[in-house]
């Protein structure tokens, strides 16, 4: 836990006990729970809040690309509607000739009685030309009236998605804001020794992690990162120290995926923008093979990610409350590394390790 979330935690404290007078009688203090199950209940919060951002940011994801589709389908609708209009303006000229023309005599009478037989036969291929000119006018109309009708439909049935996506968006970052408020009501409840405690059980957690992984050989060795990912990785440790919030991909502020997916985006490969579809789109790659670059993904449902930097380390904007930072791989339970497509000719793989 970070000094930053412990100067929050404590203020909150203070502020409480300030505004609180005791009553003429206390009720009988209720037992302090254990440090151990402090720290359950905040990692608890803390996961809940990360699995509800990243939700929140596929769902932001999704409703951009539907956004673009409803203005390319409103692009093409205008057009085809100005394409309808010329052909009905070209129809409707060429039932005004037909109509004007209706009071004289057929083609074919005139045909019959016409002084000269192949003048007459020379103006009946012209009219049957006109006559092919105004089928050909007509099926145009109503290919376009066809098109103009599905487009519309399209459109309608785009935006309704659109607009059914802006409300789970809604839905989704009230979810956010209620788990961040959970965390926030169970710090304030905490002494400062709790959170110290906190804190203590909370750092040997991940040391004795660390140590696992390296006494079972899974940490990679001292491998050279790849062109791309030593650009990404130099972008995202330029970010250190700067706040985690949720939702935000910078330049200010980042959540987990908003720093890997942006640092590998200024290195010349876009990513996926959230952590599960990075885990579920990346080549994945065993941990002793990692190198810098590469992403580390943790909890069984994907809702966190970090990137390797070297050393046994990561860079990652752990939660909130803090900041972009370095920590021991072991950070958060591991599910698993993934490699974005760094090097020509290695094809992805769709096998977890």
């Amino acid at each position: 836990m970070s000094g930053v979330l412990l100067r929050l935690a404590c203020t909150a404290t203070v502020a409480a006990q300030a505004v609180l007078a005791p009553g003429p009688a206390l009720a009988a203090p209720e037992p302090r729970p254990s440090v151990a199950r402090l720290l359950t209940d905040l990692q608890r919060l803390y996961r809940q809040t990360e699995q509800a951002t990243e939700t929140y940011n596929a769902t932001t994801e999704e409703l951009e690309r539907q956004r673009a589709e409803v203005a390319r389908l409103d692009g093409e609708l205008a057009r085809a509607r100005l394409t309808l209009r010329s052909h009905r303006a070209d129809a409707g000229r060429l039932a005004r000739q037909q109509y004007q023309n209706s009071g004289g005599l057929g083609p074919y009478v005139r045909l019959l009685l016409a002084p000269d037989p192949q003048h007459a036969l020379d103006e009946g291929h012209v009219i049957g030309e006109l006559a092919r000119e105004r089928a050909h006018t007509v099926a145009r109309l109503t290919v376009a009236e066809r098109r103009a009708d599905a487009l519309a439909r399209r459109a309608r049935k785009a935006l309704d998605t659109q607009l059914g996506l802006s409300g789970r968006q809604r839905r989704q970052r009230d979810d956010v804001r209620t788990r961040l408020a959970g965390v926030e009501r169970l710090l304030a409840t905490l002494t400062p020794e709790q959170l110290a405690a906190v804190a203590r059980l909370e750092q040997q957690g991940v040391t004795e992690a660390q140590r696992r992984l390296t006494t079972a050989g899974a940490l990679p060795g001292d491998r050279p990162a790849g062109p791309r990912g030593d650009r990404a990785v130099g972008y995202a440790m330029a970010q250190v120290g700067k706040p985690y919030r949720w939702g935000a991909e910078g330049p200010d502020a980042y959540d987990c995926s908003g720093l890997t997916s942006q640092a590998w985006s200024h290195a010349g490969t876009p990513i996926p923008r959230t952590s599960q579809e990075q885990w579920r789109r990346l080549r994945r790659v065993p941990l002793k093979e990692l190198r810098p670059g590469d992403l580390v993904v943790y909890y069984p449902e994907a809702t966190h990610v970090a990137m390797y930097v070297g050393d046994g380390k990561v860079v990652q904007a752990p939660r909130p409350g803090e900041r972009v930072r370095v920590s021991p791989l072991a950070s958060y339970p591991v599910l698993g590394a993934v490699r974005p497509g760094d090097d020509p000719g290695q094809a992805p793989a769709t096998e977890a390790r």
